[in-house]
């Protein structure tokens, strides 16, 4: 049975979940709205075993649906940002996990403002507490943040820096910030590239099982 926190999180995100075999292109007033960044996501789409549901602009759902006719998905990819009206802008492709249990690892970091010193750009980003790991003289190592897609689906991003990498940190964070989003009520999920195997790695560690999920859409570059 699938979680109740993850089904409102991608009817809530989406527009509609579920809908019947293949491939369905909905209406969403989210995708012409500004994400958690401040910036446009015009296109999202989530894919379960034999159903996927991808999210477009109101405006932009007769153009989408009609692209979409005897197209896989690698088909559609190059013709979908010009579709949903955002030609600069770039498809990407990856999977999508989730959990309700996270792989019970010790904490490791701790919750800082974004505005905190000393830490990188795409922290930054957050308007809310990130999670922090820093060495014995207070530089930045790993971090997590968490995108408040809205109340009921959190993702979380992480990154760790070169010359700390091989750890563990990345999933010891991924697990201890996936537990305060249960505590929150919100279901944690956790999205990376196909190819990105490092981060696969990461997900299966931290509790985020592969369960044949995936998600593609169009971004800003």
């Amino acid at each position: 049975m699938l979680d109740r926190r993850l089904f409102l999180h991608l009817v809530t995100w989406l527009g509609q979940w579920p809908a019947g075999p293949g491939l369905h292109v909905v209406r969403s007033h989210r995708r012409a709205r500004p994400a958690w960044d401040g910036r446009l996501r015009p296109a999202r789409a989530v894919g379960a075993p034999g159903c996927t549901v991808l999210s477009v602009p109101p405006d932009r759902v007769d153009r989408v649906r009609a692209l979409v006719r005897d197209r896989t998905v690698e088909g559609l990819l190059p013709s979908l940002p010009k579709a949903v009206g955002a030609p600069d802008f770039t498809a990407h492709t990856g999977r999508f996990r989730w959990s309700t249990a996270p792989a019970p690892l010790p904490d490791v970091g701790d919750w800082i403002p974004s505005t905190s010193p000393g830490l990188p750009p795409w922290l930054r980003l957050f308007d809310c507490e990130v999670l922090v790991v820093r060495d014995a003289d207070g530089r930045y190592l790993a971090g997590v943040g968490v995108k408040r897609h809205d109340a009921h689906g959190h993702e979380i991003a992480v990154g760790t820096v070169p010359a700390a990498r091989g750890r563990g940190l990345a999933r010891r964070l991924v697990a201890q910030a996936a537990r305060r989003v249960l505590d929150e009520g919100a279901v944690p999920t956790y999205l990376h590239n196909f190819h990105n195997h490092a981060s696969a790695r990461v997900a299966e560690a931290a509790g985020f099982p592969d369960r044949g999920w995936t998600t593609f859409g169009v971004v800003p570059r």
